[in-house]
């Protein structure tokens, strides 16, 4: 994500935007325009989560249980903002060298804490990551992030956790999951950063650590009552999914081309290519479920398309539109084929296939852009057809690094969440049987 503006040596010049006084809140390599787009691009990502994955998720629930899962996200953006003032940002992104590629040991794994509460961060500050924005910048937009990619676990969890379990483990999983795993990826002195990993805006560090994630706490939490006796009613409502996934649409061009940390041609590259690949993907899925179902749905076309931009997320700055097309034909292949033929043999109650679309087009996009990076696209970045087989080694190693931990770290948080919860991770059954809406928050959505 960060990696090809050092390899590049992309440090734009700007100018301060007032007289004199503006010299002292900005550095000399601050770039206006940078910087615009990057703040722009933030409030996007943020809005990825709130109201989006909010909407998109509450509308596939039954109706008692909408409010609830738009507390999800929604105590999401709230927790995740306080973790990551106090710590997170600088146990991700704080450095220990002016050298980071001659960092090794405890730096490769985790960072400082010389961030602690934003400290030594002004607004004329900046990081090595991203030399033409203010360092407040990149770290609200790093944020955005790691909002959304704890939020999007809640989607497999559905119509059964606890708010206060949800709460716990937010903080937890944050912690233990999020922060390492983006250290490695993201920070140059992180270990998969020393092996060259390529993860442009997050199909490791977001998806594919959710996306596993919420496997493993679907199979620890179980399945909704009555799942595996009567079908769960269908979506509550539709035209919540289609509000919610077109807003997804939309923040997603500032997940990826944000993602560039300036507005450069690489910016307008991971914007074309992220759009082209959720369409690819979207039409694809309608025309599976023309052909298998005979009647192509709204919600089909919706997943489609968020899994087309799930793909495309790693690799929308080192691919071109070959690269997208391909990304998008296959990852609708792949979650369509395992929503509708595996899930159902394994009867394990993912609420809303947070593993299929999320995990699996995780993984493949990561795969993905170690086979069709392309030094046309990106100089920092060749693949496996552009003559480079070993990244596609290294991309695979990568993914398995973000599983192991994605899985060793869920239990360890659903564990201790367990504990603090008094040993009950769901609600009662009659709790459950009313729904979350009322239960846990004491409100529901009128009925006509």
């Amino acid at each position: 994500m960060k990696k090809k503006l050092l390899l590049l040596g992309l440090c734009a010049a700007g100018a301060p935007l007032f007289a004199e006084e503006a010299m002292e809140a900005s550095a000399p390599g601050i770039n206006s325009g940078d910087t615009a787009w990057v703040l722009a691009s933030a409030a996007l990502v943020l809005l990825m989560t709130v109201p989006a994955l909010a909407l998109f998720y509450g509308g596939l629930v039954r109706k008692k249980n909408i409010l609830s899962v738009m507390a999800y996200s929604l105590a999401s953006a709230l927790i995740v903002t306080v973790l990551w003032v106090i710590g997170q940002y600088s146990l991700i992104f704080g450095t220990t060298s002016a050298d980071p590629a001659s960092v090794r040991g405890v730096s490769e794994w985790l960072g400082t804490f010389k961030n602690v509460f934003l400290a030594g961060i002004s607004p004329a500050s900046v990081h090595s990551n991203a030399p033409t924005i203010p360092e407040f910048a990149f770290s609200m937009f790093q944020l955005m992030f790691a909002i959304i990619t704890v939020a999007l676990i809640s989607g497999a969890l559905v119509e059964r956790l606890r708010f206060k379990a949800w709460f716990i483990f937010t903080v937890l999983w944050s912690i233990i999951v999020y922060t390492p795993l983006a250290h490695w990826v993201w920070n140059p002195e992180g270990i998969l950063w020393h092996m060259g990993a390529l993860d442009f805006a997050g199909g490791l560090v977001v998806h594919t650590s959710s996306g596993i994630s919420a496997l493993v706490a679907v199979l620890v939490l179980g399945p909704r009552l009555g799942f595996r006796k009567t079908p769960i009613n269908p979506p509550a409502n539709i035209g919540y999914v289609f509000i919610g996934a077109s807003l997804l649409w939309v923040g997603w061009f500032g997940f990826n081309a944000g993602s560039a940390l300036a507005g450069n041609g690489l910016a307008a590259n991971a914007f074309l290519v992220t759009h082209l690949a959720a369409a690819v993907a979207g039409l694809t899925w309608m025309l599976f479920e023309w052909i298998v179902l005979k009647k192509p749905s709204v919600v089909g076309a919706c997943t489609g398309a968020v899994a087309g931009l799930v793909a495309i997320t790693p690799a929308s700055g080192f691919v071109g539109v070959f690269g997208a097309f391909m990304i998008g034909i296959i990852v609708s292949a792949i979650s369509f084929t395992f929503m509708s033929v595996f899930r159902k043999r394994f009867k394990y109650d993912d609420a809303l296939d947070v593993f299929s679309v999320h995990g699996l087009g995780g993984i493949w996009g990561a795969l993905a852009t170690g086979i069709f990076a392309t030094p046309f696209i990106n100089p920092a970045a060749k693949g496996l057809i552009a003559g480079n087989a070993a990244q596609l080694g290294i991309q695979a190693l990568s993914v398995l690094l973000a599983a192991g931990i994605a899985v060793v770290g869920t239990l360890i948080a659903l564990g201790l969440t367990k504990i603090l919860c008094g040993g009950r991770l769901r609600p009662t059954e009659e709790e459950e049987k009313v729904g979350l809406d009322l239960s846990q928050h004491g409100e529901q959505i009128e009925t006509e």
